[in-house]
């Protein structure tokens, strides 16, 4: 990996040092640094799952060193929410312990949103669509069903593809590229 960001790297180093294997890979977390670097003044970014910081880590890069924007990422399991704070996020970023789908109704609207984890993505898919602003960008990767044995789960992949693909309120794509990527954009109302 060439040109990774210094905060990325930690991120990878700590997952790879606790056994996290869920962590986004390098071309997801690229395409997330493009699409945030992106969002509008005063914009809005909002990570399903937070993990071990290494989503979150791709989206600030993406903003850099700007100052009118926040990340908020939300992560249901305490310790790894813990460990994620251990990092040098710059003050617009906070790391939330949260059930997604009872705090996402609450959280206001978001221009970019990266749903990567059970709740918003699997379940409560519509409130995560509903947190989207007009031209808020949606990126739901792990849509590769290859990577999945159990029937069920590759049944909730296909559910939520065909959720995304088929929803009014969206225009998006699907990428078989990296670990199945899908990328929305809310129409505006």
């Amino acid at each position: 990996m060439s040109n990774v960001p210094e905060l990325v790297l930690e991120t990878m180093k700590s997952a790879e040092a606790r056994g996290f294997e869920l962590s986004c890979e390098e071309t997801v977390g690229r395409l997330l640094a493009a699409l945030a670097s992106a969002v509008p003044p005063g914009g809005r970014v909002l990570e399903l799952g937070t993990g071990a910081g290494v989503g979150a880590a791709w989206l600030v890069s993406g903003l850099a060193h700007r100052s009118d924007a926040t990340v908020l990422t939300l992560e249901r399991d305490e310790e790894l929410a813990a460990s994620a704070r251990e990092f040098a996020w710059p003050e617009w970023v906070e790391v939330r312990v949260a059930d997604v789908e009872k705090e996402l109704p609450e959280l206001g609207r978001f221009d970019l949103v990266f749903a990567d984890a059970e709740g918003g993505k699997w379940s409560g898919l519509d409130l995560t669509v509903a947190a989207l602003r007009p031209s808020g960008m949606l990126v739901v990767d792990d849509m590769d069903l290859s990577r999945y044995r159990s029937a069920a789960h590759r049944e909730s992949v296909t559910r939520v593809r065909d959720s995304i693909l088929s929803d009014p309120r969206l225009v998006a794509v699907d990428l078989p590229v990296s670990s199945g990527i899908m990328v929305a954009a809310k129409r505006h109302d």
